[in-house]
């Protein structure tokens, strides 16, 4: 039995996840944290709980179940604690070693810059981790999305999320100005708001390893590296170099870079390797649109892979449809991609298959195959009947009434 967390009282008849030996050892009823998020975050927390909830029974009847911890973020934190994201919260997390969150409001007025960001950098989950993958039925604005099935590793909690950075006007702005031109000889426009780029090693390579740890426990062969190094060589080009030390130095007996592809087996990946690749930033938005099935894990800096997850979730029907996780060495939290869509707050209309898609990533990081593969298929049948939410139903040719969120979720618990 755990102990009270502050003012949190965790579930008496559930057990904390631990590790040994490197190895996560997963008890029959795990505490899992959640938050529930603003916005739409409580519909669309409801319609998900119920669905993993049918989905453990119908997989492991009485033997599995999950003890819900409610814990506080956003809006109901600030009710509650009057605090934006109670100390609580955080060790809940580090605890538990796994959650799951709807969306969070970013609180106007100072504090926190995102919510999401801060719980990121201060648990350290420094692999943001989108899957990408095309259901059938789902609409499309590219002919061939099913050829669209990649996992995207990015980086956390450096680039510009490490959120370094001064306004124009600013006294920091301004020493930091005069500094650069006086002690470096790099001359910037006094009228300039100045933000920091850090790239590190340990940032880099340990984002490369947990990208190529996935390629090989589940077989994908083909790791890409994207990047802007062609212009900023000593941190997007640097991340580029020392991802590819990672594969060479702890991955080589498994890898192959592109140019030994060609020069050592005439273009022909030998069997059980995994090809690693690099392409420029710019490039590659146009080759996930023309040429995706080329591409199974990219591992990138951070602002590369917000922008490039967003543009190829888009492709496979939009953020409703794209779960993400958080991976530290120690701790996951899985989470809704979109925001807080506040005109649709308890409209019963927001879409819940980004959070419940999050939730089946869940499942599989405890290990539960069989009730995330029920998810899946259920997913997948449930939209083949037609079954969708307004975002989707509304794209559709013709257009058509989308269900809500609550007639989703019965829906699809039906086809469990």
């Amino acid at each position: 039995m755990s102990k009270n967390i502050g003012r949190l009282t965790p579930p008496s008849d559930g057990q904390e996840i631990t590790w040994r030996e490197g190895v996560l050892e997963i008890p029959q009823r795990p505490i899992i944290p959640f938050i529930e998020g603003d916005g739409i975050g409580p519909d669309i927390w409801r319609a998900t709980k119920m669905v993993l909830e049918r989905a453990v029974d119908k997989a492991y009847g009485s033997s599995k179940s999950i003890a819900w911890l409610e814990v506080f973020a956003g809006e109901k934190a600030k009710e509650e604690y009057d605090e934006w994201l109670p100390q609580d919260t955080i060790e809940a997390f580090k605890l538990f070693r796994a959650g799951i969150k709807g969306p969070l409001t970013t609180p106007v007025g100072g504090g926190f810059r995102s919510l999401n960001v801060t719980l990121r950098q201060v648990l350290d989950l420094y692999a943001c981790v989108r899957p990408v993958r095309y259901i059938q039925g789902v609409p499309s604005p590219v002919k061939n999305p099913k050829l669209v099935d990649m996992i995207i590793f990015r980086e956390n909690t450096e680039d510009v999320y490490a959120g370094i950075e001064w306004e124009e006007g600013s006294t920091g702005a301004a020493k930091l100005i005069e500094f650069l031109r006086v002690e470096l000889g790099k001359r910037v426009r006094e009228d300039s708001g100045i933000g920091i780029k850090p790239v590190s090693v340990t940032g880099s390579k340990r984002l490369m390893r947990k990208a190529l740890q996935h390629a090989v426990t589940q077989g994908r062969t083909d790791v890409t590296l994207v990047h802007k190094g062609n212009i900023m060589k000593f941190t997007e080009g640097a991340f580029k170099e020392w991802a590819y030390e990672v594969a060479k130095e702890e991955f080589g007996d498994q890898t192959v870079t592109e140019a030994q592809l060609w020069d050592d087996f005439e273009g022909k990946l030998p069997e059980g390797k995994i090809l690693v690749k690099d392409r420029i930033a710019d490039a590659m938005f146009q080759q996930v649109l023309l040429r995706p099935a080329e591409y199974q894990v990219i591992a990138t800096t951070n602002l590369n892979g917000d922008y490039l997850s967003d543009a190829c979730v888009a492709q496979v029907g939009g953020l409703g449809m794209a779960p993400g996780a958080n991976f530290g060495d120690f701790i996951a939290l899985f989470e809704a991609t979109h925001g807080t869509a506040p005109k649709y707050t308890g409209l019963n209309r927001a879409n819940p298959s980004s959070l419940i898609l999050s939730g089946v990533m869940m499942l599989e990081y405890l290990g539960w195959k069989e009730a995330a593969e029920g998810i899946t298929r259920a997913m997948e049948k449930t939209i083949r009947e037609g079954g969708v939410t307004q975002d989707l139903a509304r794209m559709m040719v013709p257009p058509r009434a989308g269900l809500g969120t609550s007639e989703f979720a019965d829906k699809f618990i039906e086809n469990l």
